[in-house]
């Protein structure tokens, strides 16, 4: 097995032989540079050891969401979904997303605050985890409308390990605003 340096750990990385799996990354912004700072992102994600491909949406504008529910005061998203195919393991992963957060100026001073950059994973092939460390599906993917509809953008028949097709989900979250 290799290893590699990830953010002052050594961590170790999938065989560079194992199968590839395709993994679900939602990239938000609402500050600086939105635009920018997310294409920034997915070219950070296509120069990751052991990914294959990235294949990104377009970015879609939707309304800060904050703990207590939408606020329209706070400065709006730009959101866009990539799907990564790599052979990193999911942990190996997450903490590549950390890092390139770190990078954009990623500050975690309050929970669902304004931040440069947001890199969230979503789904890890059909990995289910509850380990506080690693939460696989991402356990409000289902209520976001701003990571279902780039999500199906790029795949029509995606869905979210345990829960369901994307397409049903999003149909509902419609219909319930």
């Amino acid at each position: 097995m290799k290893r590699v340096l990830v953010e002052g750990l050594t961590t170790p990385v999938e065989r560079v032989d194992a199968v590839p799996i395709e993994a679900v990354i939602a990239l938000g912004a609402n500050l600086g540079d939105r635009a920018a700072t997310l294409a920034a992102a997915v070219e950070e994600l296509r120069r990751l050891p052991l990914v294959d491909s990235v294949r990104a949406s377009a970015p879609v504008e939707s309304i800060a969401v904050k703990p207590d529910g939408p606020d329209a005061a706070a400065p709006a998203y730009l959101n866009a979904v990539a799907i990564v195919t790599t052979r990193l393991a999911p942990t190996v992963l997450l903490a590549y997303l950390h890092a390139i957060e770190a990078r954009h100026g990623r500050e975690r001073n309050e929970q669902w605050g304004d931040r440069t950059l947001d890199l969230d994973l979503i789904a890890f092939g059909d990995i289910r985890s509850s380990d506080p460390r690693l939460l696989v599906p991402h356990p409000r993917a289902a209520e976001r409308d701003f990571v279902l509809g780039p999500w199906l953008a790029l795949d029509p028949d995606a869905e979210l390990p345990g829960v369901g097709r994307a397409d049903v989900l999003l149909e509902r979250l419609r219909a319930a605003s």
